[in-house]
């Protein structure tokens, strides 16, 4: 072979491999941000410019269209990549499936909503690369940050959740509730088989798993005000967030999705005598009628709170809504049954009533909530696996 094809040849090599190895990855979740993502794309490429990037979105199957747009935009660059999810919901989730599906020493996370100020990156990856560090923050209340045009609510709100966050950090930081940061993989790599994965604030989750005391620096940004879409902040996000604080406090012996449905199920108690109440004392109905009514009332507030909060990310839809409720009130009668029967030995024994009561409803709930994850909302058979999939190419991931 001539010399100058084996040049040309080795030069071929040298660009595939650089283009194989990313100096940097932007892990962006999507949902519902077909309007952002277009000028994000451009923002990023023009603040990464000099630098061997790629862009991986990971889209949550938005009904608004974001994995076409995304997809459309990988055909044109080979460096924005789609991992098009079905079936499953979760930022936090999404992130990690977007960091293992890379080989990038440095992985950044930031939203597609266009409020965080992209142009930082390159500064945070100088401060990751320059520094023995495992994390960089962007952050609103270091020196130069701004929360932007929040209102006092959601200042209020965010300021209450940094402080509950501190008592897991496990680390001396302003913002644990930053979802935009720079990460190295080495880290990641460390604490990744040890991740709740649930709820939105991802950062929080890989400080709180974290062994050792994470080597961490903040950098100052203004948050930016949205400009199209909607905040996905709701109160079942919120509690997915309370549910992983309590998971990591007990060092995971308390099941993220047991702590929301323990609280469903006191919801459902509080129905059950509130409509007990107001037909056997209000209406003068039989206690017979009046309990078989609180009961059937309870199981559906149950259901319709647990489809909502609890198994969000397996949430029915249509006729499977329907046949879900049929499954879990069966499931319950016999909780209830479970209930009755423990209650009545535990009193026998010598245990005040009270205490017996509260036997029996422990041990109902823990009935309930199994029948509920394995039979009403199954786990997929098919357990989601990210991959390193070639440039360009749109993984779905069932």
């Amino acid at each position: 072979m001539p010399i100058e094809e084996l040049r040309q040849s080795h030069t071929h090599i040298e660009n595939y491999e650089n283009e194989c190895n990313p100096d940097i990855a932007v892990i962006i979740p999507t949902f519902n941000e077909r309007q952002n993502v277009p000028e994000l794309i451009q923002r990023l490429r023009s603040t990464l410019d000099g630098l061997n990037w790629e862009l991986i979105f990971v889209d949550d199957d938005s009904p608004d269209g974001t994995a076409e747009v995304i997809s459309k935009a990988s055909a044109a660059d080979r460096r924005v990549r789609l991992i098009h999810r079905i079936g499953r919901r979760g930022l936090s989730s999404a992130c990690i499936e977007g960091m293992l599906a890379t080989s990038a020493q440095y992985m950044a996370v930031m939203d597609a909503d266009l409020q965080h100020d992209e142009t930082l990156l390159p500064i945070m990856l100088e401060k990751l690369r320059a520094e023995p560090l495992d994390v960089v923050v962007g952050t609103r209340n270091a020196d130069g940050g701004s929360m932007g045009a929040f209102s006092g609510e959601r200042v209020f709100l965010s300021k209450l959740g940094q402080h509950i966050s501190r008592t897991i950090s496990h680390c001396e930081l302003s913002d644990p509730m930053s979802g935009f940061f720079l990460i190295s993989r080495s880290f990641f790599m460390e604490v990744v088989h040890g991740l709740h994965g649930g709820g939105f604030k991802i950062l929080l989750d890989f400080l709180a798993t974290s062994a050792r005391p994470v080597r961490i620096v903040e950098v100052g940004y203004k948050f930016r005000t949205r400009k199209f879409g909607c905040s996905k902040l709701d109160f079942s996000i919120a509690f997915e967030y309370f549910s992983m604080i309590v998971n990591k406090l007990s060092n995971g012996l308390i099941p993220s999705r047991f702590v929301a449905f323990s609280f469903v199920g006191t919801l459902g108690l509080l129905v059950h005598y509130s409509v007990l109440s107001l037909l056997y004392r209000g209406i003068g109905s039989s206690f017979v009628l009046s309990q078989a009514a609180a009961t059937a009332a309870a199981m559906v507030c149950n259901f319709l709170s647990n489809d909502l909060i609890t198994f969000r990310d397996r949430r029915m839809h249509g006729i499977h809504k329907l046949i879900g409720l049929m499954m879990f009130c069966t499931g319950c009668t016999f909780g209830g049954i479970v209930n009755v029967c423990f209650a009545s030995t535990l009193l026998h024994t010598g245990l005040p009533w009270y205490a017996a009561a509260l036997g029996g409803m422990i041990t109902s709930a823990a009935w309930n909530y199994t029948i509920a994850n394995l039979f009403v909302w199954r786990t997929p058979q098919l357990r989601p696996v990210a991959r390193i999939a070639p440039y360009g190419e749109t993984v779905s991931i069932r």
